[in-house]
C-alpha cells in the first residue's frame, strides 16, 4: 500500500509538472483581476516617494512601482488604488487583505518576514538610517547629539537603531515620537526637537519641503541598513512572483539600455535576450500567469528603473540625491536582474 501511495504521489506531481501555470492562479491576483485594480499601500506623505501634488495626482518611487505592478497586470498603469498608510498602520493593512501590496519605504526585517508573515520582494531603495539637525545649531556629527530631542516614527526601524547608536555610544537622547510622516516634519520644523532621524531618503525629502531647505543638513553618520522594498502577504506565491518580476523588469529594462523612448523600437532587436524580456518571444507572461508584453507595457508606461529613480528622487529634482547603491552592478551599485528566461 505504501508503495502504491508513493508511485501515486509521484505521478500526479508528474501531471502538475506539465500542468500550464495559469491553472494555479493565485488567489490575490484572481481578487484583483475581478475588482479591476491593484489596491497599492503608501506613504501618502513623503515627497519623492509617495504623496499626492497639488491637483491630487499621487507621485513618487513607491508610486511608480505600484504603477508597473498595475501595468504587469492589466497592462493599464490606472488601474491601481493608492491607500495612505502610517507607519503603525502599514503591516496590518496588508495583513488583514485591505490592500494587495505594501511600496512604501517598508524595510525588509527577519522578524517582519516571519512573525508578521510577510514577503518582501526585490528591494527598490538601498538605504541608510541618518540623523538631521537644523544648522544654526552647529553640529558636524551625529557623535556630538548626547542629550539631544529626536523626533522618530514608532513602528519602525527607525526607532531601534536610533536607541541602539544612542546606547552603543554611551550618549543620552529623548525620543519624541510623532505617528504621522507630515506632522513628524512640522513637529522638527517647528524646532520641537533638535534631531529628525530616518532614512537618509526620507530626510531628503522631507528637507524639500522645508521652509527653507538650506536651514538643515544631514549628517554624515548612516547607522544601519535599510533594504526598501514591496512586500506581500505569504501564502501566494504566484503573487509574489508578479510583484517580484514587475520590480525587476524596471531594473533589467535598464540593464538592457531599453527606455520608454525606444523600447518600441527594441522590439525589432534581434538579441535573443531582449526579444525573451519583451515578449516578442513568448514564455515569460504565461509562467507568470500574465501577458507576454508585460515587461514591454511597464517600460512603455512607466519606465526602466533608472527613469523612475531620476524623475522622482534624483540629482534634479529638489532631493537631489545620487543614485549610489541604487546604480546598476555594472555602475558599481546593487541593482542587480536574475535572467527573464
Amino acid at each position: 500500500m505504501k508503495g502504491r501511495i508513493t508511485v501515486l504521489a509521484v505521478a500526479l506531481l508528474a501531471v502538475c509538472m506539465l500542468l500550464p501555470a495559469g491553472l494555479f492562479a493565485g488567489e490575490t491576483l484572481d481578487a484583483v483581476k475581478k475588482k479591476g485594480v491593484v489596491t497599492v499601500g503608501v506613504n501618502g506623505g513623503l515627497f519623492g516617494f509617495g504623496q499626492p501634488d497639488e491637483t491630487g495626482e499621487w507621485k513618487g518611487l513607491d508610486v511608480d512601482t505600484g504603477r508597473a505592478i498595475a501595468t504587469a497586470v492589466f497592462g493599464d498603469p490606472t488601474k491601481v488604488k493608492f491607500v495612505p498608510l502610517t507607519a503603525v498602520q502599514r503591516f496590518t493593512a496588508l495583513q488583514s487583505g485591505e490592500i494587495d501590496v505594501l511600496c512604501r519605504n517598508a524595510t525588509r526585517t527577519l522578524t517582519r518576514d516571519t512573525q508578521l508573515g510577510l514577503n518582501f520582494v526585490t528591494v527598490n531603495y538601498y538605504d541608510g538610517q541618518a540623523f538631521m539637525v537644523a544648522k544654526k545649531l552647529g553640529v558636524k556629527s551625529a557623535k556630538e547629539l548626547s542629550g539631544a530631542t529626536v523626533c522618530v516614527l514608532p513602528g519602525t526601524t527607525t526607532e531601534q537603531n536610533a536607541a541602539d547608536f544612542f546606547r552603543t555610544n554611551d550618549m543620552k537622547w529623548k525620543p519624541v515620537v510623532i505617528e504621522q510622516t507630515a506632522e513628524l516634519a512640522k513637529t522638527f520644523f517647528a524646532g520641537r526637537c533638535d534631531c529628525l532621524t530616518s532614512d537618509a531618503s526620507q530626510l531628503a525629502g522631507t528637507r524639500a519641503v522645508a521652509p527653507n531647505p538650506a536651514d538643515y543638513i544631514i549628517l554624515p553618520e548612516v547607522i544601519s541598513k535599510e533594504p526598501l522594498a514591496p512586500a506581500v502577504r505569504h501564502g501566494d506565491d504566484q503573487w509574489r512572483d508578479i510583484v517580484d518580476y514587475a520590480v525587476l523588469a524596471m531594473i533589467n529594462a535598464e540593464e538592457l539600455g531599453i527606455t520608454s523612448a525606444n523600447v518600441d523600437e527594441m522590439l525589432k532587436s534581434g538579441n535573443p535576450v531582449i526579444q525573451r524580456f519583451l515578449g516578442v518571444t513568448e514564455g515569460n507572461g504565461a509562467a507568470l500567469g500574465l501577458d507576454e508584453k508585460f515587461a514591454y507595457n511597464i517600460v512603455k508606461q512607466v519606465g526602466n528603473y533608472g527613469e523612475v529613480f531620476e524623475r522622482n528622487v534624483g540629482v534634479n529634482t529638489p532631493l537631489g540625491l545620487e543614485r549610489g547603491l541604487n546604480a546598476l552592478w555594472t555602475d558599481g551599485g546593487l541593482m542587480y536582474s536574475p535572467p527573464f528566461k
